[in-house]
């Protein structure tokens, strides 16, 4: 029992020490030999588990000197210190007294996480143009720290306090502008990747072009299936890096189209300046980054993940228990995804004959009327598209465009029943007035 008591003390490092931490690919075999020791002192624990579990009194006594739970014999497991809650499921949130059998169900799902850990390390290492591709990732500053110092060096040149260096700044700006256009194809490029991708790899691919020098440790896999990944000491599942790149998007605009403002701006100023005609102050502005709140998840790339990890076969656990429940939601988010791009494809196609019928004015009642029929039932089906489909962004876009081709050719619409109207009512006024000609006793001189 010491002796168990002693492997048991150790268990916090041990468990520690089952990750992944996918950069270098020079060290991933190191990585392997580590997990596969880990995985033999877990295998040893349960084996001394089970000798004590053999013993006749187990059920009626603490083991020595130790407390008891009821009458299963339990152990003291050390606290873990400053653990992140992302990974708390991984220690089994640390509770400081857990019976045998509790001990021998966690250390199975550690062991089977270093299967599946080693797997992925086997995968990474056969795959060349992988390996080739994290090694030029590593040589790369990650996506936070470059839109960083593009950010800083685009905020320090727009501040124009001397004429002499305007000209120099301008083209600066222009340069870090470019900089972010580059840097907003990469975020495209790991959004994408990680959220379509349904190989695991590709998955792993995306993160990497996010990480960069700063790599990225696979450190658990959470109750919703998600991979937590640790980068920089910053604990994240999946979907938060896909959030993250959200942000960084809208950050990027938003500097973008500063920039370019101010530089329009700037130029005037030096061209006046240039010609003599204009005394104006030298421009002045500071970028104000907008602090990044916490968003809701983009949850449907937990399915995607979830499908990889199972075709990858991450020893059943956990996933097993629910592979039915994911199978329906599998089903359900594709027949969701199907119906929404059907809709968008539909009200695409309404839009532009509505369009088509709109040219070359001017049209009877009838051709107007069509068109706005067409308008608004592009409308609805766009109105109707799941904001947690791929097509929703693009839909809601279309949405807000369709609404003002529609308000305009309603306008149309009543302005074309009013002159209809009108002209009916000439009509009427004229057949009138010719009966009362003809029908009149009056001289000609009266009619």
């Amino acid at each position: 029992m010491a002796n168990l008591e002693k492997l048991v003390s150790e268990l916090p490092t041990l468990i520690q020490s089952l990750k992944l931490t996918i950069g270098d690919s020079n060290q991933i075999m190191e990585q392997i030999i580590l997990i596969n020791n880990a995985q033999e002192q877990l295998r040893n624990i349960k084996k001394l588990i089970a000798q004590e579990l053999k013993f006749e009194n187990i059920k009626n006594s603490a083991i020595t000197t130790l407390p008891r739970i009821g009458t299963v014999a339990t152990l003291f497991i050390p606290s873990v210190e400053l653990v992140d809650p992302a990974i708390a499921e991984k220690f089994g949130h640390l509770k400081t007294q857990i019976s045998l059998t509790e001990l021998q169900s966690k250390i199975d799902d550690w062991i089977e996480w270093g299967y599946f850990l080693q797997a992925i390390a086997t995968d990474i290492l056969s795959d060349i143009l992988f390996v080739n591709q994290l090694n030029s990732d590593i040589n790369h500053l990650s996506i936070r720290t470059k839109f960083q110092i593009i950010a800083g060096n685009l905020q320090n040149n727009l501040i124009f306090e001397d004429i002499n260096i305007l000209k120099r700044k301008i083209q600066k700006i222009s340069n870090y502008q470019n900089e972010l256009l580059e840097l907003q194809q990469k975020l495209n490029y790991v959004f994408d990747t990680i959220k379509n991708s349904r190989s695991l790899l590709n998955i792993l691919l995306g993160v990497s072009a996010f990480c960069g020098k700063s790599g990225f440790t696979l450190e658990w896999l959470d109750d919703d299936h998600e991979l937590i990944i640790s980068s920089d000491g910053k604990f994240q599942e999946l979907t938060d890096i896909l959030n993250d790149c959200d942000y960084f998007q809208e950050q990027i605009t938003a500097l973008f189209i500063q920039g370019d403002t101010l530089r329009e701006q700037a130029e005037q100023t030096l061209k006046r300046i240039e010609q003599g005609s204009s005394k104006e102050p030298i421009i002045s502005q500071h970028v104000k980054i907008v602090t990044k709140f916490s968003t809701q998840k983009i949850v449907r790339s937990t399915l995607f993940i979830a499908s990889s990890l199972l075709i990858l076969g991450f020893g059943g656990w956990k996933i097993k228990e629910q592979s039915l429940q994911l199978q329906q939601m599998s089903l359900s988010l594709a027949q969701e995804e199907s119906a929404a791009i059907a809709k968008f494809k539909s009200a695409q196609k309404l839009g532009m004959e509505a369009a088509s019928l709109a040219q070359n004015p001017p049209h009877p009642l009838q051709v107007w009327q069509e068109a706005q029929n067409k308008w608004y039932q592009a409308i609805i089906l766009l109105d109707s598209i799941p904001n947690e489909t791929s097509v929703s962004e693009r839909a809601k876009r279309k949405l807000a465009y369709y609404r003002i081709n529609y308000k305009s050719i309603s306008q149309k619409v009543l302005i074309e029943k009013k002159a209809l109207a009108n002209l009916e009512s000439a009509q009427k006024l004229a057949i009138e007035a010719n009966l009362f000609v003809q029908n009149s006793p009056h001289s000609l001189l009266v009619r």
